[in-house]
């Protein structure tokens, strides 16, 4: 069974629309990345962020790159060069791109790789092993922070807990958090 790099991203990040067109291996002084081109689906059209709705395509801005979750300790890099789409309901905007939050220079996929780890060390750790920033942990973290409150579900609630913790130093009221959990018999969670 002969598996291509292709094949294992299209695993980790299906691409609907678009085609993994080329990759390849650089030297970036402190490690190799492997640089993965992607392009547009000729018999696709772009897609608005807005309504995810297909739209014709406006023009092409420049090539942007995207950071992914790194492969047998091997940078990844996304490289597109991001469609601008006309759509009739809200005008001209950037595509929709499945592995892209918005002008953030990492994946989808790379954000909650490291959010994840961050819950199992330190921010300062999880960027130092995967040579990132201390700022792209943070805001991974609070991608999914977000994400997860956007998709939060508070029916049935039946019970809930109150309590106060204290973080940082001092006794002043700007040092205490209140924290509200779920306590129902079946289910205990961080509201």
């Amino acid at each position: 069974m002969h598996i291509t790099f292709k094949t294992i991203l299209n695993r980790i990040q299906p691409l609907n629309g678009f085609v993994f067109s080329d990759e390849r291996i650089r030297d970036d002084c402190k490690r190799l990345i492997i640089d993965v081109t992607i392009r547009e689906h000729k018999q696709r059209e772009a897609i608005c962020p807005e309504c995810e709705k297909a739209c014709p395509t406006y023009d092409h801005l420049p090539e942007r790159e995207w950071q992914f979750v790194p492969c047998w300790g091997l940078g990844v890099f996304f490289h597109y060069a991001p469609r601008r789409v006309s759509c009739p309901e809200h005008g001209i905007l950037v595509e929709a791109m499945p592995w892209s939050d918005g002008k953030r220079p990492y994946c989808r996929p790379m954000m909650q790789f490291l959010g994840n780890w961050a819950r199992r060390l330190s921010w300062k750790e999880t960027a130092a092993i995967f040579k990132v920033s201390w700022q792209a942990v943070y805001r991974s973290v609070d991608w999914m922070v977000d994400w997860g409150l956007k998709h939060r579900n508070l029916d049935g609630i039946t019970a809930i807990g109150v309590d106060e913790i204290h973080v940082g130093h001092g006794k002043k009221s700007l040092n205490y958090l209140t924290v509200i959990y779920e306590i129902d018999a079946c289910c205990r969670r961080l509201l």
